[in-house]
C-alpha cells in the first residue's frame, strides 16, 4: 500500500477576515475597472487598469466586435459572455446602449471581438488583485 500524507490546515492569515473593504473593493472594481484600487490608495495601478481595460473595451466596439449576450447555447459563447461580462460596467452599459452587434464577417471584427473578450478577463483579474490587496495578502 501506498503512503498517504496528510495535508496539514494551513491558518488563515490574520487579515484574511472579511471586511467592508474586502466586500467593497472587488465589486467596485468590476463594476468600474481600476475602482478597486483606487478606493485603496493604489493611484497608478488603478488608473493603469482604468486605461487598459477600458481602452482594450473601446478598441473591440471601435472595430465592430460582437458582445455576446447571455445564453446556454455552443461553449464558445457561454465562454464569450463570461470574458465580456467580466468588463463589468462596460459591458452594461454597452448591452443597455444596444452595441456591439458588429457582423464578424471582417478580420477586424474579429479581432474586436478578441479585444472586447480579453479586456473582461484582464478585468476579472484586476478584481481578484484587489481582493488579495483588500485582506492584505498582498502588500
Amino acid at each position: 500500500m501506498a503512503d498517504y500524507v496528510k495535508a496539514k490546515a494551513v491558518p488563515a492569515p490574520a487579515g484574511a477576515e472579511i471586511t467592508k473593504l474586502s466586500v467593497i473593493a472587488p465589486a467596485l472594481g468590476w463594476l468600474i475597472p481600476g475602482a478597486g484600487h483606487l478606493i485603496q490608495r493604489r493611484w497608478i495601478r488603478g488608473l493603469l487598469i482604468m486605461f487598459s481595460v477600458v481602452s482594450m473595451f473601446a478598441i473591440g466596439l471601435l472595430a465592430q466586435g460582437h458582445i455576446y449576450l447571455p445564453n446556454g447555447g455552443d461553449i464558445l459563447d457561454i465562454l464569450g459572455f463570461v470574458g465580456d461580462f467580466g468588463a463589468g460596467g462596460l459591458y452594461i452599459v454597452a448591452r443597455a446602449l444596444d452595441w456591439g452587434h458588429g457582423a464578424i464577417a471582417h478580420a477586424t471584427a474579429d479581432y474586436g471581438t478578441k479585444f472586447l473578450i480579453v479586456s473582461g478577463l484582464l478585468n476579472l483579474i484586476c478584481v481578484a488583485d484587489a481582493y488579495h490587496i483588500a485582506i492584505g495578502k498582498k502588500p
